[in-house]
């Protein structure tokens, strides 16, 4: 089953897309629980006469780092640094992102305030369907009611200016972040899972109609159950909570290419130019880049004295 959240008539609205077409759920029913088969009521609506949204409004955004070919690249463009750190084999790291930036398969992206560097990240995101806490990974398989794509829209030249303090991506992650097109349900992809229990999905990200990157879903080192297993440890998970893969390697973002080729090469993104990511089993999304607000002013640290009360 596919799940879509969209503007119709006016209307807010979530349903059950069908081939071409969108028929609405009963009012107030979330995508979670049509996930788990809640049935549409309402007439079938061309998907061509409605505006898609994010497929859902998550109240928590965990991206995790997966991908080790992502991880020697971008370490290498941010910071100079070769190879990938060794803490980062020991367990399936991640960071909190903001739920309030989330966008839709088609809206436009501003370019960050004050920033001069914006690339996109190619990511697949696992759905929470159920409450837990504490999961093993086989346990987890059965809170995860879906899949979508993710955007994880980045301001390099912000990240790893903030990143020399020592806490993680805040603004340089802070403006947008895209999930669509649709809320895919776990069961439609369970064809393409392989022997080790990873889903083999072909990754393809474009800039501008030209292909800049490809990849599969199956090269992650974690997979998605004992990625959940890891965000439960010691706390829960909740219905809506999304569960980012890390961007997928060979081109998944611009930021890797620039550490492989010791350049700038492809160009950071710029206004007009557009975003196309598509995976296999759940679709494509694509956005275009726009100018964005110039920088608030806020000043720099003040030399304080150790003056005690």
């Amino acid at each position: 089953m596919r799940i879509a959240t969209y503007l119709h008539e006016g209307r807010r609205r979530c349903g059950v897309v069908e081939d071409a077409v969108v028929r609405h759920l009963p009012d107030g029913a979330s995508p979670v629980e049509a996930a788990f088969g809640t049935s549409p009521e309402g007439a079938a609506v061309p998907l061509a006469d409605v505006r898609l949204l994010p497929p859902l409004q998550p109240p928590t955004i965990r991206d995790f780092v997966t991908f080790e070919e992502h991880v020697e690249g971008v370490r290498r463009s941010i910071d100079g640094s070769s190879g990938v750190p060794q803490a980062w084999y020991d367990a399936p790291t991640f960071y909190f992102t903001n739920p309030y930036a989330v966008i839709g398969p088609y809206d436009v992206v501003p370019v960050p305030p004050g920033s001069g560097m914006l690339d996109f990240e190619l990511e697949v995101a696992a759905v929470i369907g159920r409450e837990g806490r504490d999961l093993s990974p086989e346990q987890a398989r059965d809170h995860i009611v879906g899949y979508t794509i993710l955007n994880d829209w980045s301001a390099r030249d912000l990240q790893s200016r903030e990143m020399q303090v020592g806490l993680g991506p805040c603004k340089g992650k802070d403006t947008a972040a895209t999930l669509g097109p649709y809320l895919v349900t776990a069961d439609e992809l369970e064809k393409y899972r392989d022997a080790d229990g990873f889903l083999r999905l072909g990754l393809t990200a474009e800039v501008n109609g030209e292909v800049v990157g490809k990849d599969l879903l199956s090269n992650m080192s974690w997979t998605f159950e004992e990625m959940v297993a890891y965000a439960s440890r010691g706390t829960v998970v909740r219905p809506g909570d999304v569960l980012g893969s890390g961007t997928c390697g060979n081109g998944g973002c611009l930021a890797e290419l620039w550490g492989l080729r010791g350049e700038q090469s492809p160009r950071p993104l710029r206004p007009g130019d557009t975003v196309t990511l598509t995976v296999e089993g759940i679709g494509t999304v694509s956005n275009t880049v726009i100018a964005g607000a110039d920088p608030v002013p806020v000043p720099a640290a003040r030399r304080r004295t150790r003056e005690r009360p």
